[in-house]
């Protein structure tokens, strides 16, 4: 190797890489192994104001359906203390989470805010016309999620808890067991088994449900319309709605984490660098500059 390849060998070395991605309708937040935090996309109401973000250890983007009279989101960042931060949108009072503490785990959804506490409960703030915030008798949760109008919780035992809109059957999980991750779409909800298989509930117009035949998934994320499972060999697989190519993950490898906003999917490679498919009418696909 000469010099120059060394110098440049060296300072990609020292580089932050990334470890956690979320995405939002129309932004994308990408979390650094230094716990500082980048934004790309919309930013008409703040939620890409993130720059002075630190010690941060979880990040979650509020994602909305594709819908004319959307598109206003919030960005949400957890911090090593349990403490949580906003920047954003908060017709609702989505982003009033200063006095939120001993908070392990946090979900964005459409118009609110959910944190897991590290005694098992769950507090939510922001819309809660159909009771997606009713969460205050939760216990023994170990995971979150939040979906546009419905929030799921993950228990200790493997079952999953749902409140909020039914409509198209999203919250029917009873029969569910064995779960070890909850993902949450515009109107369905998707469980990974501690087998390596995908479970799927809700609205399936465009095939988002159809899970049934993966395999060796280690965790999976749910669009507005669709939903991605990562493989144990660090492949990805998608199915649902595709107008924005937010599915053609086909040729994806060495993957170890992902995420999938309304119409788009990430997904952080083995060297800290993002990839991405999808809708980037806003920008929010713009993460070509993120380098491990």
């Amino acid at each position: 190797m000469d010099y120059t390849s060394s110098i440049e060998a060296a300072l990609k070395a020292e580089r932050p890489k990334y470890t956690a991605i979320a995405a939002g309708r129309r932004h994308t937040i990408g979390l650094r192994s230094d716990g500082t935090v980048t934004a790309v996309g919309d930013h008409k109401v703040g939620q890409c104001d993130v720059s002075s973000w630190r010690d941060i250890v979880a990040i979650a983007a509020g994602n909305v359906h594709m819908a004319t009279n959307t598109g206003n989101a919030h960005t949400i960042g957890l911090t090593s203390h349990g403490t949580v931060v906003a920047v954003g949108w908060n017709k609702h009072e989505q982003c009033e989470v200063s006095d939120w503490r001993n908070i392990v785990a946090i979900a964005a959804g459409w118009r609110r805010t959910v944190g897991l506490k590290s005694d098992g409960t769950v507090i939510a703030v922001g819309r809660n016309n159909e009771g997606e915030c009713d969460v205050s008798s939760w216990r023994d949760m170990v995971a979150v999620a939040a979906g546009d109008w419905h929030t799921a919780g993950l228990k200790s035992d493997g079952t999953v808890t749902i409140v909020g809109n039914n409509q198209y059957g999203q919250c029917d999980v009873s029969g569910w067991s064995d779960i070890v991750e909850v993902a949450a779409g515009y109107l369905h909800t998707v469980g990974l088994t501690s087998g390596g298989t995908v479970v799927a509930v809700g609205g399936n117009k465009h095939g988002q449900c159809e899970v049934s035949n993966w395999r060796g998934i280690t965790a999976i994320a749910a669009g507005s319309n669709h939903t991605i499972g990562l493989q144990s060999d660090g492949t990805v697989v998608a199915v649902g709605w595709n107008k924005y190519d937010q599915c053609n993950v086909g040729n994806w490898s060495d993957i170890v984490a992902i995420a999938a906003g309304c119409a788009h999917t990430l997904g952080i490679k083995s060297d800290g660098t993002v990839v991405v498919v999808g809708d980037n009418e806003y920008g929010q696909c713009d993460v070509r500059g993120w380098c491990g």
